[in-house]
């Protein structure tokens, strides 16, 4: 598949999350699919896992895709992830083959209170 293709299957991958439809969700992914979770340490193996995993949070879910970036076989996503209302800034590098993702790697950060010693450098973003 092509730089399009695998666009369009990102598109249709987040709007499905954003929609809390968890086959469409899933799709995207090769069976053998490894997702790694670097700051827990945790890796999925396998979509199965991975959609039951997903299947199973306790928390109220909303996505906000901020963009994607990428081609060819690797795709970079930048969102948030609101847990109940609580943000994490959250960032997916997603990895091709043969059209479905056989390797995603996603960081999760909380938001900080900027500190005042460095504002007259700095402002606002806009957005979430």
């Amino acid at each position: 598949m092509g730089e399009q293709e695998n666009r369009a299957a990102l598109d249709r991958h987040w709007a499905a999350s954003a929609a809390g439809d968890q086959d469409a969700e899933h799709e995207i992914y090769h069976d053998d699919v490894i997702t790694d979770y670097p700051q827990s340490g945790e890796r999925i193996q396998g979509r199965r896992d991975l959609q039951a995993l997903r299947s199973h949070h306790p928390a109220e879910l909303d996505f906000t895709v901020r963009r994607i970036l990428g081609s060819g076989d690797l795709w970079i996503t930048e969102y948030v992830i609101a847990y109940d209302g609580r943000p994490a800034f959250t960032v997916s590098i997603m990895e091709f083959r043969e059209g479905k993702v056989a390797h995603e790697t996603q960081y999760f950060a909380d938001p900080f209170a900027r500190p005042d010693w460095r504002a007259q450098w700095v402002e606002s973003m806009p957005g979430p």
